[in-house]
């Protein structure tokens, strides 16, 4: 039985590694919105997150049919998509382009594979209390991932920046979050 700061801990770690390209891809696209716009296009992000992390803990408790070590092998998702960050990194980035809410809330659930690799084995992982502990830290993170990517549209060069080089850094955060489920999962105990 994990600690509820251990809890913690893993919840920050699992939000944040997952949520770290999609960061750089939000405050791009908040660039060439209409700031009249911004709450929209912040909603419908934050209904995308709360449809991806719905689902994640949806299949987890599907999955408390199959004995916790096993869900461990979800892990391979995240590695297999640490491999593919590896091989784009040297890929342009796509430009952003204007988009509406209901684009964004799509984009949100096109990029989520990662989220749901590893929001599905966390959720499963510890029980109903420590999911919803988990639950409320991403509703936290996901209200300050939409405030800091408003704030960081003031400053463009620190998005052109971190949309140039997340994807260097991109396969590591993929690599740690699989070695994360592994342990959380209780693997190779």
């Amino acid at each position: 039985m994990h600690t509820i700061l251990g809890v913690i801990i893993v919840a920050l770690l699992a939000y944040l590694g997952t949520m770290f390209d999609n960061f750089f891809a939000f405050a791009a696209q908040l660039l060439v919105t209409d700031p009249s716009r911004f709450r929209r296009v912040s909603w419908a992000q934050a209904l995308g997150v709360a449809t991806l992390l719905s689902l994640a803990a949806a299949i987890g408790s599907f999955l408390t049919l199959i004995p916790l070590p096993w869900v461990g092998l979800l892990s391979l998702a995240p590695f297999g998509l640490g491999v593919y960050a590896f091989r784009q990194r040297g890929v342009a980035p796509r430009e952003q382009f204007r988009r509406g809410a209901l684009t964004t809330f799509a984009l949100t659930l096109a990029l989520g594979g990662d989220n749901l690799a590893v929001w599905i084995p966390l959720l499963r992982a510890n029980g109903l209390f420590h999911a919803v502990v988990t639950i409320a830290i991403f509703a936290l993170l996901e209200f300050l991932f939409l405030v800091g990517a408003q704030s960081l549209v003031r400053h463009p060069r620190v998005v052109t920046w971190g949309t140039k080089h997340a994807p260097s850094m991109l396969p590591w955060v993929y690599f740690a979050l699989g070695v994360l489920i592994l342990i959380e999962c209780r693997t190779f105990q």
